[in-house]
């Protein structure tokens, strides 16, 4: 399927105001153009999955997460499905307490709120110095979030690529330890060795998270918990609910209210 290509903004050397807030809604299969500028760059999915892919890795961002990019970082923003997500860009001068490597940020409630109230002004540059203000304390916000690396992390490994192309394509496939081994040809130690390596994580965890990124477009869709507990292979929605929750700190309706504005 062809991706609709998207126009990045640009401001061309220097942005307009020290740090400059954008929001979009982006079909499904779409893509911006690879591109890299002088200043850091926060993205936030207010539903939908975003993604950002920097050289050879490709970071997802769900909605409890954002992601940090730094200065002069070459990155492309893409998506598989429909998405509402925004951007903060940050001015060289007010980088010196942000991250500098790229790395999702775990998104607190107060940061939420902050970035909700933005999407429902939708402030227009130039800024009034009460929205300069309301943006800086967002900023302070981010500095402080806790760095999360990838929400679903990569591998170049060619066995444990295997067993996760294998998961994505199969997100109800309930199959043991010994059976993803089997299908990489190598054995159950070797294979979970390299997931702590690569993945930081056990196998399981990877395949949960990689369930609820799933879970959100079904949700989103409006398909009802019961058919996406099932297609998720789970043999009750009680047990998808209690993993979603894990997950997120939120059960899969109260997510659905939250993206679908009810709430």
């Amino acid at each position: 399927m062809t991706k609709t290509q998207l126009t990045s903004p640009l401001y061309g050397d220097h942005l307009p105001e020290s740090a400059v807030y954008r929001s979009a809604v982006v079909p499904a299969n779409a893509a911006y153009p690879e591109h890299q500028h002088a200043w850091g760059e926060f993205v936030y999915s207010y539903s939908g999955v975003m993604e950002v892919k920097v050289g050879k890795d490709l970071y997802l961002i769900p909605p409890q997460y954002g992601f940090w990019l730094p200065e002069g970082v070459r990155h492309q923003g893409l998506n598989r499905y429909e998405a509402h997500h925004c951007s903060l860009y940050i001015s060289r001068d007010l980088l010196n307490d942000m991250p500098t490597t790229c790395c999702a940020l775990s998104i607190s409630n107060l940061l939420r709120n902050l970035l909700e109230h933005l999407l429902e002004t939708s402030p227009t540059l130039p800024y009034s110095e009460k929205v300069r203000r309301f943006i800086s304390v967002i900023v302070d916000q981010l500095s402080e979030a806790p760095q999360m690396g990838s929400y679903l992390p990569g591998t170049n490994d060619p066995a444990l690529s295997t067993v996760l192309t294998y998961l994505e394509n199969h997100p109800d496939a309930n199959d043991t330890l010994h059976t993803l081994a089997t299908l990489a040809n190598t054995t159950e130690r070797t294979l979970s060795r390299r997931a702590q390596r690569d993945l930081g994580m056990p196998l399981g965890e990877w395949r949960n998270r990689l369930r609820v990124i799933k879970a959100m477009g079904k949700l989103e869709a409006g398909l009802t918990v019961e058919n996406i507990a099932l297609d998720l292979g789970y043999a009750s929605a009680s047990a998808f609910i209690a993993m979603f929750k894990r997950q997120t700190q939120t059960t899969p309706d109260e997510y659905r209210k939250v993206v679908q504005g009810n709430e």
